[in-house]
């Protein structure tokens, strides 16, 4: 019986690794100019444009784009292509109620599994998140913010749920970036975190969900005051000039 014939390393097809980095470094990108205000809300995400700016084919920006429309930061329309989603106040509002309905949940769950290693991560992660607001480097606000949350909920070990709350922060994280930029809350959402965090050592399930669910209605009541007077004034524009300003703190981290 003759020998099987194995083929050589050249005669494999090729592993389509560096095309799945690819896209996912497009993603990132696109994202991170959605969420800076770079790409504010309502502009048409053109692939051309995007794609000799990022120096990749089409092929990586078309996929990025049906992910971001999963993540609610692009939609579809019929005759503009993609576009950068604008969120209503109402729908900001609502995003809020989940989050203050679902995180709790999680994070009641949680507290009695985190160990000394994960409580100490998330104020590692606190402490990083506090001294990006002391720099204004807004771009970090929102990727050190869902840190700490998501450092917390993970002991849940509801993934599905984590996946869900993910991507409600991804919705309004830039909403959140531009009140913070230019509101000067970073007092308020150091404390309320510390306090959270505080609650979580002590095993104090219902303190910690309690200070969590006021804390995610507080956010979503002072967004919402906030849009709605810079809505009313037409100020979209100095609002994404403030929130590019930070970017010399990106070295800061």
């Amino acid at each position: 019986m003759p020998a099987t014939r194995r083929s050589s390393p050249e005669a494999r097809p090729p592993v389509p690794l560096p095309r799945q980095t690819l896209t996912g470094m497009t993603l990132d990108a696109i994202r991170e100019r959605i969420l800076s205000g770079a790409y504010p809300e309502g502009e048409p995400l053109r692939q051309d444009a995007i794609a000799a700016e990022l120096g990749v084919s089409r092929v990586p920006i078309r996929e990025a784009l049906r992910q971001l429309e999963a993540e609610g930061l692009a939609v579809f329309s019929p005759h503009r292509g993609a576009v950068v989603s604008s969120l209503s106040l109402d729908e900001i509002d609502e995003v809020f109620a989940l989050r203050a309905d679902i995180e709790p949940v999680l994070l009641r769950r949680a507290v009695p599994r985190l160990d000394a290693a994960a409580l100490d991560r998330a104020a590692e992660v606190l402490d990083r998140y506090e001294y990006a607001l002391r720099v204004h480097d807004v771009l970090a606000y929102g990727e050190l913010n869902w840190q700490f949350h998501s450092t917390l909920y993970d002991a849940a070990d509801r993934p599905v749920t984590l996946g869900v709350v993910q991507r409600l922060h991804q919705q309004c994280d830039r909403y959140l970036r531009m009140q913070l930029a230019l509101t000067h809350g970073e007092h308020r959402a150091s404390g309320e975190h510390r306090a959270i965090l505080d609650a979580a050592r002590r095993r104090d399930v219902r303190r910690a969900a309690a200070l969590l669910r006021e804390h995610v209605l507080g956010a979503g009541r002072s967004l919402l005051d906030f849009l709605g007077d810079h809505r009313a004034a037409g100020t979209g524009a100095a609002v994404t000039g403030a929130m590019r300003a930070p970017r010399s703190h990106r070295g800061n981290r």
